[in-house]
């Protein structure tokens, strides 16, 4: 008999080679309906795999990350097996799961895939799915995975298997299809039950330019269609709020293929938000005693070796500047932190000093490849609203919950009220992807749980996700159409002051070692921003918001006192501007509502006589006359 542990604690004995779904199945038969996956010691496993030995268990239903991630790799393989079908001879590369669905990589010979083939490609997926085919799992071995994949003709899968070691190669079947995987699938696909085939594009093998290009087939699939509906309904809706489209609507910035890929230009009234940002930020960060600091755009590759991150993201940075002097090489400042550290090493420090709080926004570069960019949120060059923190161990705990306080607060200012803290780890089975000890680490790792668990944040751990000088608390937070975004971050780090040999002098006059508090609650600004203009499509804040009120003269005879009102608001620190147009009022009105200015003022004769306004609101239409003084007062009741 073994003892399986359920996440409640409680303890149940079964005999030694029953299944997960066994498990779940002795719980109840609804549980093993709906259930896809199951954590077996923490490694999400196929239900049918034998358990042969004592072993901690969670199930993985629909509704988590886990069992939509099993969910949607099954599902690539039925598409493999689809294309196989329906085009046969087809190679396949990768297929793996996605946050929204899946892809899988193809090679289809000559013959090319179109958008026209999508709906028999859906259609054959249904009819696959309706056989209830159970997904196999098979161990062999290296020499008979190269023979299959051989006879196969698949040059791609036989690249694959030669990375892998003999004793630890699996296929899985499902139908007539066998693919190459290491798992783990949902029971069979009679769960599968809505299709939609999204979109192709290119994409070199393995991601090296000098390879073939494939096909990559994007899909998603549902346990149910109404699920799949609400979903293209939500993906047309992400599509009104696509920070690209509304940033080129309300002139917010832009791209230059002169200046080059991933660098944006931020234009006036994109500035003048970007600049509210970080003005509100900056307030808060003087408030709880932080110190501004300014670096270079640039620094010594000593800089960043001395800081590991040559050695770690050398090859992945624009690469070296050399100048006239031999040997003398610069890096475009990939992070901030290897400045602030020189700053903090700059001369001796007491404990009576710390904690010491280093704030900059601060611009850093890193090299995407080209089709890696999107907008705002994936970009060559950001900014950073970066803080680093030194503090000793004993003030580590105060200092991380005070950084926690702040991000929250300002994701509550900004309307971000859903999230999750990822708490970011190390990979146990790959210490060589970090630098430091192991004690240095546990230490570390422990002050990030233990601030979390005090405060009560909703929490998941990943394994791997660590930054490769300590680990790090991720907020994960959900927009208005739940879809979820990485933002701020908080990192603990015991490394960098040893690498930089940082060191304070105590209360018993001895030299110690400083602990590091990375964190930067918005992220990046660009990212920060472009997350923001989806999540409230483009209605932004009334406190942020570039424009807050246009005043809509009737005709040229008023466009006079529209100045006026726009000069004596402005004299309130309220935002706004005149659309002094020769067109009729109808027509501003619709155009000044697509740019989602939140009051349009209208003035002609009746308002200029009565020295009032007549006030429009974004979304809630006419909303009677003011006099400009009551409509000043009213908006700074809501700012």
């Amino acid at each position: 008999m073994i003892n399986i542990t359920f996440p409640d604690g409680n303890v149940r004995q079964y005999a030694e080679g029953t299944s997960a779904l066994d498990v779940a199945k002795s719980i109840s038969e609804g549980l093993a309906r709906v259930v896809l996956a199951a954590s077996i010691n923490g490694e999400v496993r196929d239900l049918n795999r034998p358990i042969t030995s004592d072993a901690n268990i969670v199930f993985h239903k629909w509704e988590d990350k886990e069992g939509k991630q099993t969910y949607w790799h099954s599902s690539a393989h039925l598409l493999a097996e689809a294309l196989e079908a329906l085009f046969p001879g087809t190679k396949f590369g990768i297929g793996p799961a996605i946050d929204n669905g899946f892809y899988y990589d193809v090679d289809t010979g000559d013959r090319m895939l179109t958008p026209a083939d999508f709906p028999k490609i859906e259609q054959k997926m249904l009819e696959l799915a309706r056989n209830k085919s159970e997904y196999k799992r098979t161990e062999v071995s290296k020499a008979d995975a190269i023979k299959y994949f051989t006879e196969k003709n698949d040059e791609y899968k036989l690249e694959l298997i030669d990375g892998l070691e003999d004793g630890q190669i699996t296929f899985y079947q499902q139908g007539n299809f066998i693919d190459l995987c290491k798992g783990p699938h949902i029971p069979n696909t009679e769960n599968i039950k809505a299709v939609k085939v999204l979109n192709l594009a290119g994409a070199y093998w393995r991601g090296d330019i000098e390879r073939k290009q494939l096909t990559r087939l994007y899909a998603i699939t549902f346990p149910k269609q109404k699920e799949l509906e609400e979903y293209l309904v939500m993906i047309e809706e992400a599509k009104k709020r696509d920070h690209r489209k509304l940033g080129q609507e309300l002139e917010l910035f832009m791209f230059s293929e002169k200046v080059g890929a991933g660098l944006p230009l931020w234009l006036p009234k994109g500035t003048a938000l970007r600049q509210r940002l970080e003005d509100f930020l900056k307030k808060e960060q003087i408030k709880r005693g932080y110190q501004p600091v300014i670096t270079p755009h640039i620094g010594s590759k000593k800089l960043y070796t001395t800081s590991g991150h040559w050695e770690k993201y050398g090859k992945d940075s624009f690469q070296p500047i050399m100048t006239p002097q031999e040997g003398e090489e610069f890096l475009l400042k990939p992070m901030n932190c290897p400045h602030h550290c020189e700053i903090y090493g700059h001369r001796p420090r007491s404990y009576k000093e710390l904690p010491i709080r280093f704030a900059e926004f601060g611009t850093v570069y890193r090299y995407e490849m080209s089709g890696e960019l999107h907008g705002l949120t994936r970009v060559r060059g950001f900014t950073q609203d970066d803080a680093h923190l030194f503090c000793t161990e004993d003030q580590l705990k105060d200092e991380f919950l005070g950084v926690l306080d702040l991000t929250r607060h300002v994701l509550a200012k900004l309307g971000f009220e859903k999230f999750t803290a990822q708490i970011s780890l190390r990979d146990p089975e790959n210490k060589s992807k970090y630098i430091g000890s192991d004690e240095v680490w546990e230490k570390a790792e422990q002050a990030i749980i233990d601030a979390a668990a005090e405060v009560g944040l909703n929490t998941v751990t990943e394994l791997g996700e660590a930054a490769f000088y300590g680990p790090k608390l991720d907020f994960m937070v959900k927009d208005a159409l739940g879809r979820s975004w990485q933002l701020g971050t908080i990192q603990v780090d015991y490394n960098l002051p040893e690498r930089f040999d940082l060191t304070y002098i105590g209360a018993d006059n001895q030299p110690h070692r400083p602990v590091m508090i990375h964190r930067a609650p918005f992220g990046s600004m660009e990212r920060f921003i472009g997350v923001l203009t989806e999540h409230c499509a483009g209605k932004f804040p009334l406190w942020l918001t570039p424009e807050q009120f246009t005043v809509l003269p009737v005709s040229d005879k008023f466009v006079e006192y529209a100045y006026q009102v726009k000069q004596q608001l402005e004299a309130d620190d309220l935002r706004g501007s005149v659309d002094d147009r020769n067109e009729t009022i109808g027509r501003k009105i619709r155009d000044n509502e697509l740019k989602r200015i939140p009051f349009l003022l209208v003035v002609g004769e009746k308002e200029q006589e009565a020295g009032t306004i007549s006030v429009r609101k974004q979304g809630e239409g006419d909303q009677g006359s003011l006099s400009i003084e009551g409509f000043a007062e009213m908006v700074k009741g809501m700012l």
